[in-house]
């Protein structure tokens, strides 16, 4: 790889065991990542580490929720990949809220399947900002 570091992705979760899981998913395919409890730590996290490369979020947390962070991150000028994650069936989410980059099923497949969508969306963004 060209790059000298492994891009490191902000997984937000407000259950601690959930963000350590979706952490180990990602660090096991070679990315870094810096675990927020929630969406505020999220937002804290955000305005602390400029080098955050993705977001990977949890839907369903206490004050803010997966949706709403989204939103605020990118009020705040965040352009970096948001991938939503959900307990619940994925496809009307997807329908409901298309600017988010990718909203991914918890399930069995989640251990391949977020790891190759965090590594294609970060290849697509590849520097160039999109409009």
């Amino acid at each position: 790889m060209s790059s000298d570091s492994p891009a490191t992705i902000l997984v937000v979760d407000d259950d601690e065991f959930t963000a350590e899981l979706t952490g180990l998913i990602l660090e096991s395919s070679g990315f870094d990542t810096l675990l927020a409890n929630g969406g505020l730590d999220a937002l804290e996290k955000m305005a602390d580490v400029d080098s955050i490369s993705a977001v990977v979020s949890d839907m369903n947390m206490p004050f803010i929720d997966g949706i709403q962070l989204f939103e605020e991150m990118r009020q705040q000028g965040f352009k970096q990949p948001f991938v939503l994650i959900t307990g619940e069936d994925a496809a009307p989410l997807r329908s409901a809220h298309p600017d988010i980059d990718a909203i991914l099923t918890k399930d069995e497949d989640l251990q391949e399947t977020l790891p190759e969508m965090v590594g294609a969306l970060l290849a697509g963004a590849g520097g160039e900002s999109r409009p």
